[in-house]
Protein backbone atom coordinates (compact mmCIF):
# COMPACT_ATOMS: atom_id res chain seq x y z
CA UNK A 1 0.00 0.00 0.00
CA UNK A 2 1.44 3.37 -1.07
CA UNK A 3 1.43 5.92 1.75
CA UNK A 4 0.00 9.35 0.74
CA UNK A 5 2.69 11.99 0.18
CA UNK A 6 1.38 14.45 2.76
CA UNK A 7 1.04 11.77 5.42
CA UNK A 8 4.59 10.47 4.95
CA UNK A 9 6.02 13.98 4.70
CA UNK A 10 4.16 15.05 7.83
CA UNK A 11 5.53 12.04 9.70
CA UNK A 12 9.06 12.95 8.58
CA UNK A 13 8.75 16.56 9.76
CA UNK A 14 7.16 15.56 13.09
CA UNK A 15 9.93 13.00 13.62
CA UNK A 16 12.60 15.63 12.99
CA UNK A 17 10.82 17.97 15.42
CA UNK A 18 10.92 15.29 18.12
CA UNK A 19 14.65 14.80 17.53
CA UNK A 20 15.27 18.56 17.72
CA UNK A 21 13.45 18.68 21.07
CA UNK A 22 15.41 15.67 22.33
CA UNK A 23 18.71 17.28 21.27
CA UNK A 24 17.76 20.43 23.15
CA UNK A 25 16.91 18.41 26.27
CA UNK A 26 20.26 16.60 26.34
CA UNK A 27 22.25 19.68 25.37
CA UNK A 28 23.68 18.38 22.07
CA UNK A 29 23.43 19.55 18.43
CA UNK A 30 20.61 17.88 16.53
CA UNK A 31 22.81 16.99 13.54
CA UNK A 32 23.89 13.47 14.66
CA UNK A 33 20.27 12.58 15.52
CA UNK A 34 19.11 13.71 12.06
CA UNK A 35 21.85 11.59 10.46
CA UNK A 36 20.91 8.50 12.44
CA UNK A 37 17.23 9.05 11.61
CA UNK A 38 18.10 9.16 7.92
CA UNK A 39 20.05 5.92 8.32
CA UNK A 40 17.02 4.25 9.94
CA UNK A 41 14.58 5.37 7.22
CA UNK A 42 16.82 5.13 4.17
CA UNK A 43 18.00 2.35 1.90
CA UNK A 44 18.11 -0.88 3.90
CA UNK A 45 16.70 0.81 7.03
CA UNK A 46 13.85 -0.31 9.24
CA UNK A 47 11.17 1.65 7.33
CA UNK A 48 12.42 3.14 4.03
CA UNK A 49 10.68 6.24 2.72
CA UNK A 50 8.86 5.82 -0.58
CA UNK A 51 6.71 8.74 -1.73
CA UNK A 52 8.64 11.62 -0.12
CA UNK A 53 12.15 10.69 -1.25
CA UNK A 54 12.22 13.05 -4.30
CA UNK A 55 10.93 15.93 -2.15
CA UNK A 56 13.52 15.23 0.54
CA UNK A 57 16.33 15.20 -2.06
CA UNK A 58 15.27 18.59 -3.42
CA UNK A 59 14.72 19.99 0.07
CA UNK A 60 18.17 18.77 1.07
CA UNK A 61 19.78 20.78 -1.75
CA UNK A 62 17.83 23.84 -0.68
CA UNK A 63 18.87 23.29 2.95
CA UNK A 64 22.56 23.23 2.06
CA UNK A 65 22.20 26.42 0.01
CA UNK A 66 20.37 28.25 2.82
CA UNK A 67 22.89 27.11 5.44
CA UNK A 68 25.81 28.50 3.48
CA UNK A 69 23.96 31.62 2.29
CA UNK A 70 23.09 32.73 5.82
CA UNK A 71 26.60 31.87 7.00
CA UNK A 72 28.01 34.12 4.27
CA UNK A 73 25.81 37.00 5.45
CA UNK A 74 27.86 37.20 8.64
CA UNK A 75 31.00 38.34 6.79
CA UNK A 76 31.92 40.97 4.22
CA UNK A 77 33.89 40.29 1.06
CA UNK A 78 36.79 42.35 2.43
CA UNK A 79 36.95 40.24 5.60
CA UNK A 80 36.93 36.95 3.74
CA UNK A 81 39.46 37.95 1.06
CA UNK A 82 41.84 39.19 3.75
CA UNK A 83 41.49 35.89 5.62
CA UNK A 84 41.94 33.88 2.41
CA UNK A 85 45.19 35.70 1.62
CA UNK A 86 46.51 34.89 5.07
CA UNK A 87 45.23 31.29 5.00
CA UNK A 88 47.23 29.89 2.08
CA UNK A 89 49.70 28.22 4.42
CA UNK A 90 46.83 26.87 6.55
CA UNK A 91 45.20 25.45 3.41
CA UNK A 92 48.38 23.58 2.50
CA UNK A 93 48.57 22.24 6.06
CA UNK A 94 44.95 21.09 5.85
CA UNK A 95 45.67 19.27 2.59
CA UNK A 96 48.83 17.60 3.87
CA UNK A 97 47.49 16.48 7.24
CA UNK A 98 44.15 15.16 6.01
CA UNK A 99 44.57 13.91 2.44
CA UNK A 100 47.76 11.94 3.14
CA UNK A 101 46.23 9.45 5.64
CA UNK A 102 43.40 8.84 3.17
CA UNK A 103 45.86 8.24 0.32
CA UNK A 104 47.77 5.69 2.41
CA UNK A 105 44.59 3.97 3.61
CA UNK A 106 43.20 3.91 0.07
CA UNK A 107 46.34 2.27 -1.28
CA UNK A 108 46.25 -0.36 1.47
CA UNK A 109 42.55 -0.94 0.75
CA UNK A 110 42.65 -1.26 -3.02
CA UNK A 111 46.34 -1.45 -3.95
CA UNK A 112 45.76 0.99 -6.81
CA UNK A 113 46.11 4.71 -7.54
CA UNK A 114 42.40 5.40 -8.11
CA UNK A 115 41.25 4.03 -4.76
CA UNK A 116 44.08 5.90 -3.02
CA UNK A 117 43.15 9.19 -4.74
CA UNK A 118 39.46 8.74 -4.00
CA UNK A 119 39.94 7.99 -0.29
CA UNK A 120 42.43 10.85 -0.05
CA UNK A 121 39.72 13.26 -1.21
CA UNK A 122 37.12 11.68 1.06
CA UNK A 123 39.41 12.10 4.07
CA UNK A 124 40.42 15.66 3.16
CA UNK A 125 37.23 17.64 2.71
CA UNK A 126 35.12 18.92 5.62
CA UNK A 127 31.32 19.01 5.37
CA UNK A 128 30.45 22.68 4.76
CA UNK A 129 26.81 22.01 5.64
CA UNK A 130 27.52 20.39 9.00
CA UNK A 131 30.17 22.99 9.88
CA UNK A 132 27.77 25.84 9.09
CA UNK A 133 24.96 24.27 11.12
CA UNK A 134 27.20 23.69 14.15
CA UNK A 135 28.53 27.26 14.09
CA UNK A 136 24.97 28.56 14.02
CA UNK A 137 23.56 26.17 16.64
CA UNK A 138 26.40 26.78 19.08
CA UNK A 139 26.29 30.59 18.69
CA UNK A 140 29.81 30.88 17.28
CA UNK A 141 29.18 32.92 14.12
CA UNK A 142 30.83 35.96 15.70
CA UNK A 143 33.79 34.10 17.22
CA UNK A 144 37.37 34.96 16.31
CA UNK A 145 38.07 31.51 14.82
CA UNK A 146 35.05 31.46 12.49
CA UNK A 147 36.67 33.48 9.62
CA UNK A 148 39.57 30.98 9.68
CA UNK A 149 37.13 28.05 9.49
CA UNK A 150 35.27 29.74 6.61
CA UNK A 151 38.45 30.43 4.67
CA UNK A 152 39.56 26.80 5.00
CA UNK A 153 36.14 25.64 3.75
CA UNK A 154 36.49 27.88 0.69
CA UNK A 155 40.06 26.68 0.03
CA UNK A 156 38.87 23.08 0.27
CA UNK A 157 36.09 23.76 -2.19
CA UNK A 158 38.54 25.33 -4.65
CA UNK A 159 40.77 22.28 -4.25
CA UNK A 160 37.75 20.10 -5.05
CA UNK A 161 37.22 22.10 -8.25
CA UNK A 162 40.63 20.86 -9.41
CA UNK A 163 40.49 17.40 -7.82
CA UNK A 164 37.10 16.16 -9.06
CA UNK A 165 37.80 16.66 -12.82
CA UNK A 166 41.20 14.99 -12.40
CA UNK A 167 39.64 12.02 -10.60
CA UNK A 168 36.86 11.83 -13.18
CA UNK A 169 39.38 11.80 -16.05
CA UNK A 170 41.39 9.04 -14.36
CA UNK A 171 38.23 6.99 -13.77
CA UNK A 172 37.40 7.36 -17.45
CA UNK A 173 40.72 5.72 -18.23
CA UNK A 174 42.42 8.92 -19.24
CA UNK A 175 40.47 9.00 -22.49
CA UNK A 176 38.73 12.29 -21.75
CA UNK A 177 40.43 15.30 -20.22
CA UNK A 178 37.68 17.79 -21.09
CA UNK A 179 36.67 18.01 -17.44
CA UNK A 180 40.11 19.34 -16.53
CA UNK A 181 39.39 22.54 -18.44
CA UNK A 182 36.64 23.36 -15.94
CA UNK A 183 39.00 23.45 -12.96
CA UNK A 184 40.53 26.90 -13.69
CA UNK A 185 37.07 28.15 -14.72
CA UNK A 186 35.69 27.24 -11.28
CA UNK A 187 38.59 28.92 -9.49
CA UNK A 188 38.32 32.05 -11.62
CA UNK A 189 34.56 32.20 -11.03
CA UNK A 190 35.06 32.24 -7.24
CA UNK A 191 37.81 34.86 -7.49
CA UNK A 192 35.65 36.95 -9.84
CA UNK A 193 32.64 36.90 -7.54
CA UNK A 194 34.78 37.98 -4.57
CA UNK A 195 36.36 40.78 -6.61
CA UNK A 196 32.93 41.95 -7.76
CA UNK A 197 31.62 41.81 -4.21
CA UNK A 198 34.31 44.21 -3.03
CA UNK A 199 32.93 46.81 -5.46
CA UNK A 200 29.16 46.32 -5.43
CA UNK A 201 28.10 44.83 -2.07
CA UNK A 202 26.64 48.08 -0.67
CA UNK A 203 24.92 49.08 -3.92
CA UNK A 204 23.60 45.57 -4.50
CA UNK A 205 22.22 45.40 -0.97
CA UNK A 206 20.32 48.65 -1.54
CA UNK A 207 18.93 47.36 -4.85
CA UNK A 208 17.80 44.07 -3.31
CA UNK A 209 16.27 45.53 -0.15
CA UNK A 210 12.51 46.01 0.07
CA UNK A 211 10.26 47.05 2.95
CA UNK A 212 7.84 44.31 1.90
CA UNK A 213 8.80 41.07 3.70
CA UNK A 214 7.21 39.04 0.92
CA UNK A 215 9.17 40.77 -1.85
CA UNK A 216 12.41 40.67 0.14
CA UNK A 217 12.02 36.96 0.94
CA UNK A 218 11.42 36.02 -2.70
CA UNK A 219 14.26 38.25 -3.92
CA UNK A 220 16.81 36.90 -1.45
CA UNK A 221 15.87 33.27 -2.00
CA UNK A 222 15.94 33.70 -5.77
CA UNK A 223 19.30 35.48 -5.60
CA UNK A 224 20.86 32.68 -3.52
CA UNK A 225 19.51 29.97 -5.84
CA UNK A 226 20.67 31.74 -9.01
CA UNK A 227 24.21 32.30 -7.73
CA UNK A 228 24.37 28.68 -6.49
CA UNK A 229 23.18 27.50 -9.92
CA UNK A 230 25.77 29.62 -11.72
CA UNK A 231 28.45 28.15 -9.45
CA UNK A 232 27.35 24.64 -10.47
CA UNK A 233 27.56 25.60 -14.15
CA UNK A 234 31.21 26.59 -13.65
CA UNK A 235 31.87 23.28 -11.81
CA UNK A 236 32.26 24.99 -8.44
CA UNK A 237 29.81 23.62 -5.87
CA UNK A 238 26.40 25.11 -5.20
CA UNK A 239 27.45 25.36 -1.56
CA UNK A 240 30.35 27.73 -2.22
CA UNK A 241 28.14 29.71 -4.62
CA UNK A 242 25.57 30.20 -1.86
CA UNK A 243 28.31 31.20 0.58
CA UNK A 244 29.60 33.83 -1.84
CA UNK A 245 26.04 35.08 -2.49
CA UNK A 246 25.68 35.76 1.23
CA UNK A 247 29.05 37.50 1.41
CA UNK A 248 28.08 39.83 -1.47
CA UNK A 249 25.13 41.22 0.52
CA UNK A 250 25.40 43.55 3.50
CA UNK A 251 23.45 46.24 5.32
CA UNK A 252 19.62 46.21 5.57
CA UNK A 253 19.23 43.39 3.05
CA UNK A 254 21.48 41.13 5.11
CA UNK A 255 19.63 41.97 8.33
CA UNK A 256 16.29 41.23 6.69
CA UNK A 257 17.59 37.98 5.22
CA UNK A 258 18.58 36.59 8.61
CA UNK A 259 15.11 37.10 10.07
CA UNK A 260 13.15 35.94 7.01
CA UNK A 261 15.24 32.95 5.92
CA UNK A 262 16.22 31.47 9.30
CA UNK A 263 13.00 29.40 9.70
CA UNK A 264 13.32 28.07 6.12
CA UNK A 265 16.97 27.24 6.77
CA UNK A 266 16.13 25.27 9.90
CA UNK A 267 13.44 23.22 8.13
CA UNK A 268 15.41 22.35 5.01
CA UNK A 269 18.71 21.93 6.85
CA UNK A 270 17.09 19.17 8.92
CA UNK A 271 16.09 17.48 5.65
CA UNK A 272 19.64 17.91 4.35
CA UNK A 273 21.23 16.08 7.27
CA UNK A 274 18.59 13.36 7.22
CA UNK A 275 19.15 12.90 3.48
CA UNK A 276 22.82 12.01 4.04
CA UNK A 277 21.69 9.05 6.11
CA UNK A 278 18.91 8.15 3.65
CA UNK A 279 21.43 7.18 0.99
CA UNK A 280 23.39 4.87 3.30
CA UNK A 281 22.73 1.15 3.62
CA UNK A 282 23.35 0.12 7.26
CA UNK A 283 24.43 -3.34 6.12
CA UNK A 284 27.18 -1.80 3.98
CA UNK A 285 28.44 0.18 6.96
CA UNK A 286 28.58 -2.93 9.13
CA UNK A 287 30.76 -4.80 6.63
CA UNK A 288 33.54 -2.21 6.84
CA UNK A 289 33.16 -0.82 10.34
CA UNK A 290 36.72 -1.64 11.47
CA UNK A 291 38.67 0.22 8.74
CA UNK A 292 36.10 3.04 8.75
CA UNK A 293 36.43 3.70 12.49
CA UNK A 294 40.22 3.47 12.39
CA UNK A 295 40.38 6.01 9.58
CA UNK A 296 37.78 8.20 11.34
CA UNK A 297 39.92 8.30 14.50
CA UNK A 298 42.89 9.48 12.46
CA UNK A 299 40.72 11.97 10.53
CA UNK A 300 39.38 13.53 13.72
CA UNK A 301 42.89 14.00 15.13
CA UNK A 302 44.28 15.51 11.92
CA UNK A 303 41.46 18.06 11.61
CA UNK A 304 41.87 19.04 15.26
CA UNK A 305 45.59 19.45 14.58
CA UNK A 306 44.82 21.55 11.49
CA UNK A 307 42.64 23.93 13.50
CA UNK A 308 45.13 24.08 16.36
CA UNK A 309 48.20 24.88 14.21
CA UNK A 310 46.38 27.18 11.77
CA UNK A 311 44.78 28.97 14.72
CA UNK A 312 48.18 29.54 16.32
CA UNK A 313 49.42 31.05 13.03
CA UNK A 314 46.37 33.33 13.09
CA UNK A 315 47.14 34.44 16.66
CA UNK A 316 44.18 32.65 18.28
CA UNK A 317 44.17 31.45 21.88
CA UNK A 318 43.98 27.76 22.89
CA UNK A 319 40.17 27.68 23.25
CA UNK A 320 39.62 29.28 19.83
CA UNK A 321 42.14 26.92 18.23
CA UNK A 322 40.36 23.89 19.67
CA UNK A 323 36.97 25.20 18.52
CA UNK A 324 38.35 25.77 15.01
CA UNK A 325 39.66 22.22 14.78
CA UNK A 326 36.43 20.73 16.13
CA UNK A 327 34.36 22.66 13.57
CA UNK A 328 36.39 21.02 10.78
CA UNK A 329 36.08 17.40 11.94
CA UNK A 330 32.79 16.41 10.28
CA UNK A 331 32.81 14.96 6.76
CA UNK A 332 29.63 14.73 4.71
CA UNK A 333 28.17 15.62 1.34
CA UNK A 334 31.41 15.97 -0.68
CA UNK A 335 32.87 12.75 0.71
CA UNK A 336 29.73 10.79 -0.20
CA UNK A 337 29.82 12.30 -3.72
CA UNK A 338 33.46 11.25 -4.19
CA UNK A 339 32.70 7.71 -2.99
CA UNK A 340 29.77 7.44 -5.43
CA UNK A 341 31.94 8.70 -8.30
CA UNK A 342 34.69 6.19 -7.58
CA UNK A 343 32.38 3.24 -6.75
CA UNK A 344 32.91 1.45 -10.11
CA UNK A 345 36.67 1.41 -9.52
CA UNK A 346 36.52 -0.23 -6.09
CA UNK A 347 33.68 -2.22 -4.55
CA UNK A 348 35.35 -1.94 -1.12
CA UNK A 349 35.55 1.86 -1.16
CA UNK A 350 31.90 2.84 -0.67
CA UNK A 351 31.25 0.87 2.58
CA UNK A 352 34.43 2.28 4.15
CA UNK A 353 33.61 5.81 3.00
CA UNK A 354 30.04 5.60 4.28
CA UNK A 355 31.12 4.34 7.72
CA UNK A 356 33.84 7.00 7.83
CA UNK A 357 31.43 9.82 6.98
CA UNK A 358 28.78 8.67 9.43
CA UNK A 359 31.29 8.26 12.27
CA UNK A 360 32.84 11.70 11.72
CA UNK A 361 29.49 13.44 11.19
CA UNK A 362 28.44 12.25 14.65
CA UNK A 363 31.88 12.67 16.25
CA UNK A 364 32.32 16.12 14.69
CA UNK A 365 29.03 17.30 16.15
CA UNK A 366 30.03 16.08 19.61
CA UNK A 367 33.54 17.51 19.31
CA UNK A 368 32.18 20.94 18.41
CA UNK A 369 29.81 20.83 21.40
CA UNK A 370 32.49 19.93 23.92
CA UNK A 371 35.46 21.81 22.43
CA UNK A 372 34.83 24.94 24.49
CA UNK A 373 34.51 23.21 27.91
CA UNK A 374 37.62 21.13 27.18
CA UNK A 375 39.52 24.22 26.04
CA UNK A 376 38.45 26.09 29.16
CA UNK A 377 39.70 23.22 31.34
CA UNK A 378 43.05 23.15 29.50
CA UNK A 379 43.53 26.89 29.95
CA UNK A 380 42.66 26.62 33.66
CA UNK A 381 45.11 23.75 34.15
CA UNK A 382 47.86 25.67 32.33
CA UNK A 383 47.22 28.74 34.49
CA UNK A 384 47.46 26.69 37.70
CA UNK A 385 50.68 25.05 36.50
CA UNK A 386 52.28 28.45 35.81
CA UNK A 387 51.46 29.59 39.33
Amino acid sequence: MRVPLLLELGAVVVGLAVLARLAGRIGLPAVPLYLLAGLAFGEGGVLPLVTTEPFVETGAQLGLILLLFLLGLEYSAAELTATLRSSFRAGLLDLALNALPGLVAGYLLGRDLLTAMALGGIAYVTSSGIAAKLLQDLGRLGNRETPLVLSLLVVEDLAMAVYLPVLGALLAGGGSLVGLAWAPVAVLAVVGILALALRVEVGLSRAVFSRSDEALLLTLLGFALVVAGVAELTRASAAVGALLAGIVLSGPAAQGARALLAPLRDLFAALFFASIGLGIDPAAVGSAIGPALALAAVGAVTKLATGWVAGSWAGLGPRARLRAGAALVARGEFSIAIASLAAPASDRLVPVAVGYVLALAVLGSLAARFADPVGRALVARSTRAQR
